[in-house]
């Protein structure tokens, strides 16, 4: 465990949600912040509720490379170095791999995986000056399973999966740290902000994601956090909300057909007929699921 006071973080995505959160748990413990957002609205809400340490806010487009690297050389000019990175930026769409188009999906990997891997290689070169440093990736549940209707979504989440777990191995031997994150349904905008595919019905669209997002329980605040305490115990993968912890393991156990076992207590309309036509008690796993 170490002190992370001060420590200067990037912090993408920081305009709501769990990025909002994990900037104002840094700065509880004394870290100050570069905050990055396309929502210069949202930024400003954040920046308003943290007192106590330097903060400075900056709208970037991660999927743009220019954007980020000019982000990084401001963060250099103001800050003089980086110690924490968190890759947090990410968006979400709806729809079979019939409904998106090729822009839906170039879009959805140009936020959430080139948007990883560009901040990454912009301030890696700063965190190896730092006596300890950590880049912490949020992947997802969907990082680890793959349901229907989310072929975009999940290849996204997947790519930053991969390429978290490659960064680590390759940054062992330095001074920085990496964590992946794995959250499974926290209560945050992105379900209620994703987009439909081009060619997918736009009611049911809606209908899905609606049901979808009430099944987010865990406060951004908690997953927050977590990833902070992650931070400070160097801890290399985290899982938050028991429906990630449980169905990472249905996924190890039955890697090839875990979706039979579980696609009806995922699918929104699957769970409607389940709970409309269960006529034997639910399992402790379906029991489990239903909050998913």
């Amino acid at each position: 465990m170490r002190t992370l006071t001060g420590a200067v973080a990037v912090v993408t995505g920081a305009g709501s949600g769990i990025g909002r959160e994990v900037a104002r748990s840094l700065a509880s413990r004394g870290v100050d912040l570069a905050l990055a957002d396309l929502d210069e609205n949202g930024l400003a809400e954040t920046r308003a509720s943290i007192t106590g340490v330097r903060v400075t806010t900056h709208r970037v487009d991660v999927s743009q490379s220019d954007d980020v690297f000019r982000f990084r050389d401001a963060v250099s000019r103001e800050f003089g170095r980086a110690s924490i990175l968190v890759n947090n930026a990410g968006v979400a769409l709806y729809g079979s791999i019939d409904e998106v188009s090729i822009a839906d999906l170039e879009w959805i990997m140009g936020v959430n995986f080139w948007g990883a891997v560009y901040m990454t290689k912009a301030f890696v070169p700063l965190l190896r000056r730092e006596p300890a440093a950590n880049v912490v990736t949020i992947s997802s549940l969907f990082g680890l399973i793959a349901p229907p209707l989310q072929s975009g979504y999940c290849a996204s989440k997947f790519a930053v999966r991969g390429f978290t777990e490659v960064l680590r191995h390759e940054l062992r031997p330095t001074n920085v740290r990496v964590t992946v994150v794995h959250p499974g349904g926290v209560a945050t905008r992105i379900a209620a902000n994703t987009r439909c595919g081009t060619h997918a019905d736009p009611g049911r669209c809606r209908a899905d994601t609606a049901s979808f997002e009430r099944a987010l329980v865990t406060p951004p605040s908690v997953a927050a956090e977590r990833i902070v305490r992650a931070i400070v115990r160097d801890r290399p993968r985290l899982l938050i909300g028991k429906d990630a912890y449980l169905l990472d393991a249905v996924q190890r156990f039955f890697p090839a057909r875990y979706m039979s076992i579980v696609r009806p207590l995922i699918d929104p309309r699957k769970r409607l007929e389940l709970k409309r036509h269960r006529s034997v008690p639910p399992s402790q796993l379906e029991r489990e699921l239903e909050h998913v």
